[in-house]
């Protein structure tokens, strides 16, 4: 196993993922995610949690969504870095690509929300994407090479 290293903006909050390889990531146009980061998308990469080793205090924020789950938002209470999240709605880690220290050698392999998208934003045809979200985080996972 390699560990792949990141962290927050002041260095407060940092992790190591114990992974095989940098994970694959998708990006998310929607509305929330624009306002969120202040531009066109998020860009996230998921993976089981029991990857993912924390040094350093995170905030916690809970959204809870229309379908009744509860995202869990941990932020750097410092620098107000947003590094990663859970969701009641499955058992995956969703990681802020750009925490990433190698976040310049991610492969982006799905893009959702597309009807949200800037039009500016031109997307590589052979790559999966929808309209609003998958239909499953089944079909996330499969477009992300994840197994369940």
């Amino acid at each position: 196993m390699n560990t792949i290293t990141g962290g927050c903006r002041c260095g407060q909050v940092r992790y190591v993922l114990t992974v095989d390889k940098l994970p694959r990531s998708y990006a998310c146009h929607c509305l929330d995610c624009q306002t969120w980061t202040g531009v066109a998308f998020s860009q996230s990469c998921v993976f089981p949690g029991d990857v993912l080793s924390v040094s350093g205090d995170v905030a916690i924020y809970e959204l809870a969504g229309s379908a009744g789950r509860v995202s869990r938002q941990r932020i750097c209470p410092t620098c107000h870095t947003r590094v990663y999240n859970t969701n009641t709605g499955h058992r995956f880690t969703v990681l802020r690509a750009g925490t990433l220290d190698r976040s310049d050698e991610l492969d982006c392999v799905a893009h959702m929300w597309t009807r949200r998208k800037q039009a500016w934003i031109a997307l590589p045809p052979d790559i999966p994407t929808w309209h609003e979200g998958p239909g499953s985080f089944d079909e996330l996972a499969r477009a992300l090479g994840l197994t369940r």
